[in-house]
């Protein structure tokens, strides 16, 4: 589990294809010391394993599922990539619960600077459109963001200047996809009413 709060920045420093999926070597710049094999680290909203520690960062292994769902497939070496690790009990709960299970692509369709932060509009994939709510939260990229309204399947975000500078969202461009993960609430409470 994570909070969507993104704590570094981490590179591709390294990509392996196969027939089964791709294997990953990040570089990142925080201490490795007390991450262990096996260990569960969002990418970009992807949760996923550690499988080799090096000096300065970690392999992974990318199942062909998470190709499919995700925008892993379009990675390349120099790829920058937001990091967060994986909640401890007792830490702060900064953003909202995300699982690390993405749910799909949206598309960044407009960009507008208001003063110093940016106003991000985006497009959900149907069904996903209807688990997003004006004041709800979603994970774009593995960061935690409140939705400020929506319209259809469009909703808009407004991103402030420390999440702009500290995120990947600052490099999306406009027609490029972002991983999207739907509150897990909104999720159930949709499945509530559909079994009623």
């Amino acid at each position: 589990m994570f909070t969507g709060i993104i704590t570094s920045m981490g590179t591709v420093a390294a990509l392996e294809r196969s027939p089964g999926g791709v294997r990953l070597t990040m570089k990142v710049g925080f201490d490795l010391s007390d991450v262990a094999l096996g260990a569960s680290i969002s990418h970009a909203g992807c949760c996923l394993t550690v499988v080799t520690i090096r000096e300065d960062g970690y392999d992974l292994d990318v199942s062909n599922e998470t190709l499919q769902v995700t925008n892993l497939n379009t990675w390349e070496v120099g790829t920058r990539v937001n990091l967060e690790r994986a909640l401890k009990i007792g830490d702060e709960l900064g953003g909202h619960i995300v699982s690390g299970h993405v749910d799909g692509l949206a598309e960044l369709i407009s960009v507008t600077q208001d003063g110093d932060s940016y106003r991000l509009k985006f497009r959900a994939p149907p069904p996903l459109h209807r688990f997003i709510a004006p004041k709800g939260s979603v994970a774009l990229d593995g960061i935690s963001l409140t939705v400020n309204e929506v319209e259809g399947d469009i909703f808009g975000v407004n991103i402030i200047p420390h999440t702009w500078h500290y995120t990947t969202l600052s490099q999306t461009k406009v027609g490029g996809h972002v991983n999207l993960e739907v509150d897990r609430l909104a999720r159930y409470a949709a499945r509530w009413f559909e079994t009623e």
